[in-house]
């Protein structure tokens, strides 16, 4: 188990909160207050859930208006991009079951990020398409830009 934790954070966690939920244990009688330690690692497999949303929607806000104002483009939005790039792959790399919520979080850190972007740009929302137009693999390379 130890191996897991190193090799996939979020997999241990979400693992350890189901067989502490299901009492699979045999130190209960040391006091220890399961059902709140597996609430606690549950939050933690959110808390990873929730980073990776936050920085594929940060993507999402400027991968597009990377896209409709080439006359803004520069280096503070390419470095914003990059480091979201970043922090993503080593979200991944440090719980690889994350990668199978992937394209369903794309598509829902795209969705609000859509909104932010029309704002921020002042453009319509129908320029920006409904769903996401990049693919995981687009999004996360380092020499894409859209």
């Amino acid at each position: 188990m130890d191996d897991l934790y190193e090799r996939d954070f979020y997999r241990w966690a979400t693992e350890q909160a189901a067989v502490m939920r299901n009492k699979r244990f045999e130190l209960e009688a040391l006091g220890i207050d399961w059902g709140n330690v597996s609430e606690e690692l549950d939050t933690l497999d959110r808390t990873e859930k929730r980073e990776l949303r936050s920085r594929l929607g940060v993507l999402f806000l400027h991968l597009p208006k990377w896209l409709h104002q080439p006359m803004h483009q520069g280096a503070s939005w390419k470095r914003t991009i990059e480091t979201q790039r970043e922090a993503v792959d080593e979200l991944l790399s440090d719980s690889p079951s994350l990668k199978h919520l992937l394209d369903q979080t794309m598509q829902a850190a795209y969705r609000d990020a859509r909104r932010d972007a029309a704002v921020e740009t002042g453009l319509s929302d129908n320029v920006f398409p409904t769903d996401c137009p990049w693919t995981a693999t687009q999004v996360l390379d380092s020499d894409f830009l859209p």
